[in-house]
């Protein structure tokens, strides 16, 4: 008999997050890691980025790459990404690709699975929304796809209520090479919380705002200062309070945009702002001075100088 224990072997590696707009990819990491790192919303354009978060359990450790929804580019804001989304291709050791119930297979999955094929990735589909459909429809679902693409596994979840999404974890590690942990077992994500802070920002106009409007807004901090005040209490002791110090703008499009976001005596600017300032509160759990302005950059989606300005990297 062996007089040690065979070391436990874990499996480590990057996935990749696609699909097309508001499938629930964000939707569905956040469930995963049990925090809300990307925003969300029911319109297009929500993620803009690449997001990288990470899952750590006894099994190992996975490294999830959320990408913006695949979509035509109509301008060079959607040129940059569509491109964050297919370079995540290129590094991920597997591809989860989500959609939702259909009787079809539309461009845009027809678009998706064309670029699947191009790389040599398993592909864990994951049919979200199960919630909202009959078990029927999830099966036919299931049978389409199945007939259309070569998957290395099929999976049916609702993010929004967290059904399967444990056996979804489950496969997902099945198909990650055997490996050491790449980051520290706390580890949850590579955005500072002034990135996440940005971004909060902006999910609250999403969700505030009308239609047309949310399109064109982007959000930059200022100033970010992270500080401790003295509190005093009843007894009269004192104690340190983290306090965080935010500055950021809100950019639109359009002179009318403007006014739309600030609201009539500001009141649409101060209910992003209170919404926002409570979330940032909760992730970072200190207290938030938030302040807010709007500045107009005409057609600042089309111009490579304003999107790099506003972090958006068009060079890759």
């Amino acid at each position: 008999m062996q007089n040690r224990m065979e070391e436990k072997k874990t499996r480590t590696g990057y996935i990749t997050i696609i699909g097309r707009p508001n499938v629930g990819k964000s939707t569905l990491m956040n469930r995963i890691i049990g925090q809300k790192i990307a925003i969300t919303s029911n319109k297009p354009q929500t993620t803009r980025n690449r997001i990288q978060t990470v899952y750590t359990d006894d099994r190992g450790q996975i490294v999830f790459l959320d990408t913006p929804g695949m979509n035509r580019a109509r301008n060079r804001l959607g040129e940059f990404m569509l491109n964050a989304a297919l370079n995540t291709l290129e590094d991920a050791d597997a591809a989860m690709w989500i959609v939702e119930p259909s009787d079809a297979i539309g461009n845009n999955e027809q678009f998706i699975m064309n670029e699947l094929g191009k790389h040599k990735l398993p592909v864990i589909l994951v049919i979200n929304k199960t919630d909202m459909v009959r078990t029927e429809d999830v099966l036919e679902s299931i049978k389409m796809y199945s007939s259309a693409f070569e998957f290395s596994a099929i999976v049916p979840v609702s993010a929004r209520e967290g059904d399967n999404v444990d056996e979804l974890i489950k496969v997902l590690f099945e198909h990650l090479p055997e490996g050491p942990l790449y980051y520290d077992e706390d580890t949850l994500t590579d955005q500072p919380i002034k990135q996440i802070a940005a971004e909060i920002i902006r999910e609250k106009a999403l969700h505030c705002l009308d239609n047309e409007v949310p399109h064109g807004i982007a959000v930059i901090v200022d100033l970010y200062k992270e500080r401790f005040r003295s509190v005093r209490t009843m007894d009269d002791s004192s104690y340190k309070e983290p306090v965080i110090d935010i500055e950021a703008t809100l950019i639109c499009e359009k002179e009318s945009h403007k006014g739309i976001v600030i609201g009539k005596g500001g009141a649409m600017l101060k209910k992003i702002g209170t919404s926002a300032r409570y979330e940032i509160e909760n992730l970072a759990d200190a207290k938030v001075n938030l302040k807010l302005w709007v500045k107009v950059r005409k057609d600042w989606r089309d111009s490579d100088t304003q999107l790099r300005n506003f972090g958006y990297d068009t060079k890759h």
